[in-house]
């Protein structure tokens, strides 16, 4: 198959999207397929162009078998609603237009969120007569909603008109979760349409390894007696706050709490962690993503926090899937749903109410204090992790691409995989 893709963020860019679809790619490639990238310039989060690119209007490089062409766009950080509103769209259109001097794929794709980059997708296929997939990772706008960045309006309900539009166009969608899949039919997207293909991890990355020493000894945690990880972006839908205040609740040092990753609320966890005297809370600012075990090496348990908004029942973090390939217990703090039914299934970790600091401290201190209980989460997170490898998850995806093109019915392996590769 020639897949073309849409997805803004993209390696060296850190964030979920960027590494579930380039590690996606990869196999695709592995496995004889044809896949070219649409992205962006890399500058996620913080807004300025990574050393050894420019925001051009086109450029085209090569990763590990990938043909990536980068457009130019306007440029800002992950923060203020007009500016990104503004990036996104400078993406959808310069996308689209360099789209139209690629080669005729068999078939268009793109990654949510942002909605917009989607759009152009969905014209483009229109415009070209491929077949249209989109994948739903987020149910956007309604998120931006949820976590108050943006209120019902005009141009909320133009854009909730266009997601409309664009989820009956596609020959098929893939929901990373069953409830984005349960929402969508509710709001009368026929079911067929629709596959569930859930998260996944890299596990020849994530995967258990000794404490880093050194990494401990700089950040000054080689005699921390248990360090609580929270890896991933600082942003609104976390209600971080409500870790701090948990963080609060111990003085003693015997906990400590490390925050690995970008995002807009950074800044002000910062400063409102000096404000409390919080000396045993530890930021540290964004790293390459193949730094991230040595980080997950030094934590005792994974800190997965979701603020407390019926809309995030519907979400399953990918930092839940990094943790099991690492053999971390998990300790999650989010509204009941997906997420939680994954945590129940596997046996991986221990579920709290979100937005509950005294009873986010309880699961530390039960964790902390049991250490047969301790062993049994750890070892029950490293036994899921298979189930959720991202070669699973480009197998499944690859299937869904290949009915999109040739019609219903279950792809055939031999079809999209060949045998040495299998």
């Amino acid at each position: 198959m020639k897949i073309l893709f849409f997805a803004d963020n993209f390696p060296p860019e850190r964030n979920a999207q960027a590494s579930r679809v380039y590690e996606r790619a990869c196999y695709w490639v592995r496995w004889g397929h044809s896949v070219t990238v649409l992205t962006c310039v890399p500058n996620f989060p913080e807004g300025k162009v990574f050393p050894g690119y420019q925001n051009r209007w086109r450029q085209v490089e090569e990763m590990s078998g990938i043909r990536v062409v980068r457009v130019k766009t306007y440029i800002a950080p992950n923060a203020g609603r007009y500016r990104r509103i503004l990036d996104f769209l400078s993406y959808m259109g310069a996308a689209f237009v360099a789209a139209l001097f690629e080669r005729r794929p068999d078939l268009v794709a793109a990654t949510s969120p942002q909605f917009f980059g989607a759009l152009g997708a969905c014209l483009l296929a229109a415009l070209r007569r491929t077949p249209f997939v989109l994948e739903l990772s987020d149910l956007w706008p309604e998120s931006i909603v949820a976590v108050g960045a943006m209120k019902p309006n005009l141009g909320l309900n133009l854009i909730m008109q266009a997601e409309r539009w664009m989820y009956r166009r596609a020959v098929r969608i893939v929901a990373l979760t069953k409830a984005f899949k349960a929402h969508l039919v509710d709001r009368g997207v026929a079911a067929g349409k629709i596959g569930v293909v859930l998260n996944g991890v890299e596990l020849s990355r994530f995967r258990p390894c000794a404490r880093d020493a050194n990494l401990a000894s700089r950040l000054g945690l080689e005699d921390a007696h248990f360090v609580v990880g929270y890896i991933g972006t600082l942003g609104m839908a976390h209600a971080l706050e409500c870790v701090l205040q948990t963080a609060a609740l111990d003085r003693t040092g015997e906990v400590r709490f490390l925050f690995v990753g970008p995002g807009a609320e950074r800044e002000r966890l910062i400063a409102q962690s000096a404000q409390m005297g919080l000396h045993h809370v530890i930021f540290v600012p964004a790293q390459p993503k193949e730094m991230m075990p040595a980080y997950w090496s030094l934590c005792d348990a994974a800190l997965v926090h979701l603020k407390d908004t019926p809309l995030f029942a519907t979400v399953i973090p990918s930092k839940i899937f990094e943790a099991m390939g690492m053999g971390r217990p998990i300790i999650l703090a989010s509204p009941r749903g997906e997420a939680s039914e994954v945590l129940d299934e596997s046996g991986a970790g221990i579920w709290v109410s979100p937005e509950r600091p005294a009873e986010l401290m309880d699961a530390i201190r039960l964790l902390r204090t049991n250490p047969t209980l301790y062993q049994r989460k750890a070892a029950r997170s490293l036994e899921a992790a298979p189930r959720y490898s991202r070669e699973r998850q480009a197998r499944e995806m690859l299937a869904i691409l290949h009915q999109a093109i040739h019609g219903a019915g279950e792809a055939r392996l031999t079809a999209i995989i060949p045998a040495s590769r299998r």
